[in-house]
């Protein structure tokens, strides 16, 4: 019975989607050293003497890891075609260390990023990268502040922002604070085909974010989920695509 799960699994859609993710990725090489040069590596030494660590700051947030934060953005920009694409105007929420955004003007897009100033970090890395930021706290059941008209991108990844609370306590937002979110942004910040994009870490017990009243929530939001993302359009009858292969499916 356990073998039979395990094939099912490795034959299951999600595995297929992975796939061509990979494969997709490895057709359209991008040229990582030229992101890598643009950059000022020595004022990047000197971050953890500008911004030294907090007590008990979990080793994954050691931001100033450049090759390893620029990799992953590669990834995160290319599942979304952003290497093929032309111009786009695109929202970082939670923008972080900037990465993202910083990989995204690379491939010609006009970028934003949204967040707290809370981690010094965070604000150096950012100025270094040279990608612009409107500080600011995303919510509960709070519209977001007028960050200049509206995007083709709207992209949140490793969300933490939907936590009440600490952590450990497991207090998140209900689907009403998500509808009211999710609302808002189709209204004011999406432009006629933009996307949504969410991106969210696991919960603590390594399970997915979508219990199965999430799942059911986002789907009923017009949401195409795939492993920890749910990509949404401005309508909600019409599922967007990660990618523009118009025949692959991966909802």
């Amino acid at each position: 019975m356990r073998f039979s799960r395990k094939l099912r699994k490795l034959f299951s859609r999600e595995m297929f989607a992975s796939a061509y993710e990979h494969l997709s990725r490895w057709t359209h090489p991008v040229n990582r050293r030229r992101l890598l040069d643009n950059l000022d590596w020595s004022q990047f030494q000197k971050l953890r003497e500008r911004c030294p660590y907090r007590p008990g700051s979990p080793q994954i947030n050691r931001f100033e890891d450049i090759v390893y934060w620029i990799d992953i953005n590669v990834e995160r920009a290319q599942d979304l075609w952003l290497d093929r694409a032309p111009p786009l105007r695109i929202l970082d929420l939670g923008a972080g260390a900037g990465y993202f955004l910083y990989v995204c003007k690379y491939f010609g897009h006009d970028v934003l990023g949204f967040d707290t100033d809370d981690d010094p970090l965070f604000r150096t890395t950012t100025e270094l990268l040279g990608v612009p930021r409107v500080v600011g706290r995303i919510q509960r059941q709070a519209p977001l502040p007028d960050l200049g008209g509206k995007f083709d991108l709207v992209a949140a990844h490793r969300i933490c922002f939907h936590r009440i609370g600490k952590v450990r306590d497991g207090v998140e937002w209900s689907t009403a604070d998500w509808e009211f979110f999710i609302d808002d942004i189709r209204a004011r910040f999406l432009k006629e085909n933009g996307r949504l994009l969410l991106d969210f870490n696991p919960r603590l017990d390594g399970s997915s974010f979508f219990t199965p009243r999430l799942r059911k929530f986002f789907l009923e939001q017009g949401a195409r989920i795939f492993r920890s993302k749910a990509l949404l359009g401005k309508n909600p009858t019409v599922k967007p695509r990660f990618k523009r292969a118009k025949s692959f499916r991966q909802d």
